[in-house]
């Protein structure tokens, strides 16, 4: 899996890339069929903001959230991309049977 992390109007510190990869790390547990992951810090009028892109098999899944404090931002993506990555895993996971012919003489 690669993981790419950038900064648009902000340094990326050692400490920040390792939040942020710390966080992924959570996200990834539950699905492990992940690609690739990309990750954009940025600054934008005083508010921080993180948005994530995971590339998974057949789908990419994207998420961002805004705030005062980075840190926060990091969590709250983290907590948006586990509930969308579990909703795609139980998509792939529970795909529905064929049914049986209905037997002669029903």
């Amino acid at each position: 899996m690669n993981i790419n992390i950038t900064g648009h109007h902000i340094e990326v510190t050692p400490a920040i890339r390792d939040y942020a990869t710390s966080k992924l790390d959570r996200v990834i547990r539950h699905f492990d069929h992940v690609i690739s992951v990309h990750v954009i810090l940025s600054v934008e009028k005083l508010l921080q903001k993180a948005e994530v892109t995971l590339h998974v098999k057949g789908k990419d899944i994207h998420a961002y959230d805004t705030g005062a404090d980075l840190y926060a931002s990091i969590d709250a993506v983290a907590d948006k991309l586990v509930r969308q990555v579990v909703k795609h895993k139980e998509k792939v996971t529970d795909h529905p049977h064929d049914k049986l012919a209905p037997e002669a003489g029903e």
